[in-house]
């Protein structure tokens, strides 16, 4: 009896903690939802507060739940890391969020280089380019705001890229060798556009980081990624000088 009474509550344990998983992995509880009292989960499964409490603790260490002291338990914002000296895929990021990954193109424009894309390259000449916006989402929500531009000059190929299924940070890694890239980091406050694509308020902190990479014959792209603050963090690891 008591074998099975393990097994039992092994199921129940796994359904509970199924359960809550798919709630926030589908997005229905968004960061900052209240997950249900312990007391009123244990109803609604018909168990002890003991194996509530077991699944709580679980999911507060895989870092899905907030657990605060007289306030209950909440989902996180999911925060992804990627180190600072590497060119990182937003994909895996959001993958080791275990968020389901999705990106959407929300714009995609050839024209002649302007002074603006002339400093983002920095490339004193004339220069054709590619201007992309996309959205990358973790689960439900707006997890990166992509604003890239593409030296057509440098990367002709890209004019006939499917950027609506493949988002150009990869395509451009398999497409062409860079040899040298180039990372500043600062913070700003979403305004405008960016606030709405990421679904923030107005004034909400957000980490920027733009890049730009160069091949031997010159500038292949610079993009600028905007994350709400609290979904990202840079980490760099190094050794001491000689």
């Amino acid at each position: 009896m008591g074998s099975m009474a393990t097994g039992k509550e092994a199921t129940l344990h796994q359904r509970i903690l199924s359960d809550i998983e798919n709630q926030i992995v589908s997005g229905a509880w968004p960061p900052g939802h209240r997950i249900p009292f312990e007391l009123a989960l244990a109803e609604q499964y018909d168990c002890s507060r003991m194996t509530v409490n077991k699944v709580l603790t679980q999911l507060a260490r895989a870092g899905l739940i907030e657990r605060r002291k007289r306030s209950g338990s909440f989902v996180t914002h999911p925060q992804a890391q990627s180190a600072i000296l590497e060119i990182h895929d937003i994909k895996s990021e959001i993958l080791s969020l275990n968020l389901p990954y999705s990106h959407k193109l929300m714009k995609l424009a050839e024209r002649r280089g302007r002074s603006e894309d002339s400093r983002r390259l920095q490339f004193a000449g004339p220069v054709t380019v590619l201007e992309i916006t996309c959205i990358h989402y973790a689960g439900s929500r707006p997890f990166c705001l992509e604003d890239r531009v593409i030296n057509l000059d440098a990367v002709p190929e890209a004019a006939n890229a499917d950027f609506a299924s493949l988002p150009p940070g990869p395509w451009l890694i398999n497409q062409v060798p860079w040899s040298t890239a180039e990372h500043q980091i600062r913070a700003i406050s979403a305004e405008g556009e960016a606030a709405a694509s990421l679904d923030v308020a107005k004034g909400t902190a957000c980490l920027v980081v733009e890049r730009r990479t160069w091949s031997p014959s010159g500038p292949i792209t610079h993009v600028r990624l905007t994350y709400p603050g609290d979904r990202h963090s840079l980490v760099a690891r190094f050794t001491p000088a000689s």
